[in-house]
Formats: structure tokens, sequence, C-alpha cells
């Protein structure tokens, strides 16, 4: 592998774990850990700790539950609130582990990198769910569920075997985040206004201008 490659390779899988733990980060861990153990990729020495079976036995249980916490309207959205402690850290440890062997420096600087884009991937991932939510029927909560699971799963296989096209589509990814996020935020923010108000905790919200409706 030439040197262009390796850092090709190393800046997928930095930025990928990343950002596959803001999503799912039990689904990240048991595929690592399962392709890692039987030899279909090699696992840097940073992470190589997924291999272990422990971990894999974990991280499978865990994924088990959360399959079924994430389609539950309500209970997903608790269950993204409380993996908003672990999903960011656990990506920024990832993202630090899988740079490689290299000066403590470039550790440091890919794991704030690694927490930033698990932090803006799990508030994507949280924040629509919260407006999913307001739906009464489970059906989208199925979808949006089943989609992050494949989406994990394509950006795994692709962030090992097509490292550029995985970078390129990344970009993409956070390009429509950024205009994306807004909306969401305003989106969320509406909710919680108006719950305030059932709630009687707050103002009636103000009615949505006709061009908005």
């Amino acid at each position: 592998m030439s040197e262009y490659d390796a850092l090709l390779s190393t800046l997928a899988l930095t930025t990928g774990v990343a950002w596959a733990s803001g999503i799912n980060l039990y689904a990240l861990v048991g595929i690592l850990g399962i392709a890692g153990a039987a030899g279909a990729i090699d696992i840097p020495d940073g992470i190589s700790v997924v291999q272990d079976p422990l971990v894999i036995g974990a991280a499978c249980i865990m994924y088990v539950i959360e399959f079924f916490a994430d389609k539950i309207p309500g209970v997903d959205t608790a269950w993204d609130t409380l993996h908003s402690f672990i999903r960011v850290p656990a990506g920024a440890l990832l993202a630090a582990g899988a740079s490689g062997d290299v000066a403590p420096a470039w550790t440091v600087a890919a794991g704030l990198l690694g927490g930033g884009i698990a932090a803006a991937t799990h508030a994507a991932k949280a924040g629509t769910r919260v407006v999913i939510n307001t739906s009464p029927e489970p059906f989208s909560n199925w979808a949006a569920s089943a989609s992050e699971d494949a989406l994990v799963l394509g950006g795994a296989w692709l962030m090992w075997r097509e490292p550029g096209w995985f970078l390129i589509l990344l970009v993409a990814f956070f390009a429509l985040l950024i205009w994306l996020l807004p909306r969401i935020i305003g989106a969320v923010r509406g909710i919680i206004k108006r719950i305030a108000y059932w709630l009687g905790m707050g103002p009636e919200p103000a009615a949505a201008r006709p061009s908005e409706r």
C-alpha cells in the first residue's frame, strides 16, 4: 500500500468510526469486532480490543436492546438522550485509537475531531427521532431505525474497502447536515413549546404564517 493510500485509509477509518458511533455505536463495535476476529479486516492496534469476545458479546447484547428500544416512539428519544453521554465519548476514543501509531498531538487531534463528528451525527439522529415521534404511527420509527442500521453497515464496508468514496460521501453527508440541522432544531423547539403549552408551563405557540402551513 502506498503512503497516499495508507493516509486515505487512516483518515476514512478515523472519521468513519466517529461518524458511525453517533448513529449506532453498538452495531459499529459488533461489526468491527466480528469482522476483525474473522480476519476479514485488519483492525488498528489502538482499537484491537473490539475483537475481544467479551467486547463483541457486550456490543451484540446492547445492539439487541437498542434494536427494540429504537423502534418504540418515546422510548427511542429517552434512549438517545441517555446515549448523549456514551456515543460522543466513544466516538472520540475510537477515532483516537484508529489514528494509528502517530505522534500524541495527532492522536489528541483525532480524538477531538472524532468527538465533534460523533456529536453532530448523534444530534441529527436524536433530533430527527423527536420530530418523527410527533407521528402517531410506529412505522416511521421502524423505517428510520432500519435505515440507520443499514447506513452503519454500508459505511463500515465503504470505509475499509473504498475509503476514497467513503470520504466523498461523508463530506456530502455533512453538507446535507449543515443545511438540515437548523431545521431539525427549529422543529424540536416548536415541539417543546407545544408540550410546554399543553402542560400549562408556557404561552400558546404562535400560529404558523400562511406560507409556512
